[in-house]
């Protein structure tokens, strides 16, 4: 048994931070059901490296986040789209949406009209930047929020222009946190609370996942300035080439530090540096940094990460994304997972935790657009003859 076996999730999103919301509770054993437009699929099932999967409407950027669910196309402009809707939402535990605020009452996604339909049902709202304030009509994608909450002006290197951050870990964070919040939303309905109205902002979770570095900002009044691989105050903290590669430093600690420079052979360092404070490592910097420089270039960068983490020196290789999938580490950690469908056979991410029982796991395949959607009205009681006719006026597909 799963944590989520029984829960129904009616999944009305797109792009990437809602449908990964849905994905996890899904592959935590929730039944979730995608609810897309009538001649306007989710647009990530276009988008991906492998055009032949985008021909079918299987993109990548929608197989990551889309595995187990069902798929039904339906008109929610049209009353009697509507009907089956509501339908679905007096069954269903959690409504999960990201349309804009504008859309929301047309098509009857206002928390207050899905409760009144449903009391018990949890209505997940996600957005750029929440349901209130100034901003909270204007649209938003991740590289947006990137550049308005700050996150850019903080990652880079010293002195030069903001960098976006590749992945677009604000969709992908904002998802985890609606995650979070739907199972705390569950969890306190079971102990009698009313069923909850959650607004997620894009925007917030950025300041959330920046937490440290808001905090400093907002004691001191000036935000942390970038500084890229190099630690402006920790020689230790740093990434130095090697003989073939780079090395990411992570020994923040006095005693840390005092261990590396153990390692590395150099046991005046060592001694000097286990005498200090946290705060007094800054001054070492220079003189730490020129030792570290020399001296790694002597080895191969996975020598170095195996000798020190032997050592407990927190340290590693800077990878690519493709070496760091062939890991043996993320094998025995079973964090990817494979689906197969058809011919193909897609690994990918499912949850960055293990719980036992009940360990998360992608059940089933991701759907093609409107593929459950017979399916999902023979089990609200509805005849061929009448899907035919829905399917005739393009009410579904």
């Amino acid at each position: 048994m799963q944590a989520l076996d029984g829960i129904r999730v009616l999944d009305l999103t797109h792009v990437f931070a809602g449908p990964f919301c849905a994905y996890q509770l899904g592959v935590m054993g929730a039944e979730v059901i995608k609810i897309e437009p009538v001649h306007q699929p989710d647009m990530t099932r276009d988008v991906g490296a492998r055009s032949d999967l985008s021909d079918q409407g299987l993109g990548l950027g929608f197989i990551a986040q889309a595995s187990g669910k069902k798929a039904i196309a339906l008109d929610l402009a049209s009353d009697e789209g509507q009907r089956i809707f509501q339908q679905l939402v007096t069954s269903a535990d959690v409504v999960v949406q990201n349309y804009t605020t504008a859309c929301l009452q047309n098509l009857g996604l206002l928390p207050n009209q899905l409760q009144a339909i449903n009391p018990s049902v949890i209505c997940c709202s996600i957005s750029g930047y929440g349901r209130t304030g100034p901003k909270a009509n204007h649209p938003a994608y991740d590289v947006v929020i990137q550049a308005f909450s700050g996150v850019m002006a903080s990652n880079g290197e010293a002195n030069r222009p903001p960098v976006r951050i590749g992945p677009p870990v604000i969709d992908y964070g904002t998802g985890a946190q609606a995650a979070l919040a739907v199972c705390a939303a569950l969890f306190a309905r079971e102990r009698g609370s009313p069923a909850a109205v959650i607004d997620v902002s894009m925007a917030d979770c950025a300041l959330m996942l920046m937490t440290a570095n808001v905090t400093t900002t907002q004691a001191t009044g000036n935000a942390p300035k970038p500084f890229g691989n190099q630690d402006p105050g920790l020689a230790t903290y740093s990434a130095y080439p090697t003989s073939d590669g780079t090395i990411m430093l992570g020994a923040y600690t006095p005693k840390q530090a005092a261990n590396l420079m153990l390692t590395l052979g150099n046991p005046i360092a060592a001694a000097e540096i286990s005498q200090c404070a946290q705060s007094d490592l800054s001054e070492r910097r220079e003189k730490d940094a020129e030792y570290l420089s020399k001296t790694l270039l002597n080895q191969s960068a996975q020598y170095w990460e195996d000798l020190l983490n032997f050592s407990h020196v927190p340290a590693a290789r800077v990878r690519t994304l493709e070496e760091a999938l062939a890991e043996p580490q993320f094998a025995s950690r079973n964090v990817m997972q494979t689906i197969s469908f058809e011919n193909e056979h897609i690994n990918l991410p499912v949850t960055g935790f293990h719980m036992a029982p009940g360990q998360p796991t992608p059940i089933g395949v991701p759907p093609k657009y409107g593929q459950d959607t017979n399916s999902i009205l023979q089990d609200l009681g509805y005849s061929d003859e009448e899907i035919s006719r829905l399917q005739a006026s393009q009410v579904i597909k």
